[in-house]
């Protein structure tokens, strides 16, 4: 698909995934690329620095790696007796190798037992579901991840079937059903490449553009989903809330 784009010679590639980014990447040099990216772009290689990106590449990173122990925290603040928290990864993100590291370092750092369990298109999610029941998995940490986003409601309808508290990084996930949200805001972060590809196409050049980071982060809850789950919610994490679903 990136090749294609380049063959038509369009006037710029924008990018909402780190894989959708790296393909641009290695289908062009000349075209200017914008991308919306949860991971950190130098370290996929999509960018040289971050204040001096270097070639044709820019755009946004919202680090969400970079929150992953603030997330679990959140996550056993409100399943403190969660001996054994699942992870959701998809097996399928060149990311995978890099989320399981630093999952994994966030988790021996809390003393936490974690099982990582993996979902992917051609698998779906029914078996790490049962494997988590299996376990008997406390909570349910979702590692950041596109295919899950777009497949938000169904992992709620898993969750609330297996009474399996869940964190997301995306406010929409809360939204759908999910019990907690932490990350950086997905529509702050369109409007930054949007910025970015105007700014582009009046003649600036993506070399001397920034990376730009998030500067807020949204913790949305969902009392309906605590209620149903038989959760109190700790008063000193609903007052850091900047959103409860009631």
């Amino acid at each position: 698909m990136a090749a294609d784009l380049v063959r038509r010679r369009v006037a710029l590639i924008g990018a909402t995934t780190t894989p959708a980014a790296l393909a641009a990447k290695a289908a062009t040099a000349k075209l200017p690329i914008v991308f919306v990216v949860g991971s950190d772009p130098v370290e996929t290689g999509l960018v040289a620095t971050l204040n001096r990106p270097a070639g044709n590449v820019t755009g946004v990173s919202q680090f969400t790696n970079a929150l992953i122990s603030k997330r679990l925290e959140l996550l056993r603040e409100l399943v403190p007796g969660a001996r054994l928290i699942g992870v959701l990864l998809n097996s399928d993100n060149p990311n995978t190798e890099i989320n399981t590291r630093d999952l994994q370092a966030a988790a021996r750092a809390v003393g936490q037992q974690i099982l990582i369990v993996g979902a992917s298109r051609e698998r779906g999610f029914d078996p790490a579901f049962t494997e988590l029941a299996k376990q008997k998995a406390g909570a349910l940490f979702i590692s950041p991840d596109a295919f899950f986003q777009s497949r938000r409601v169904e992992i709620v309808i898993l969750a609330a079937r297996h009474a399996i508290p869940a964190i997301s990084s995306t406010r929409e996930f809360a939204e759908s059903g999910g019990l907690i949200s932490y990350g950086a805001s997905q529509i702050w972060a369109s409007e930054q490449a949007g910025l970015y590809m105007g700014r582009i196409l009046k003649g600036e050049k993506p070399s001397d553009l920034p990376v730009v980071q998030p500067t807020k982060f949204e913790l949305v809850i969902n009392r309906r989903t605590a209620k149903a789950l038989g959760l109190d919610i700790p008063a000193t994490v609903l007052a850091r809330a900047d959103e409860v679903i009631e």
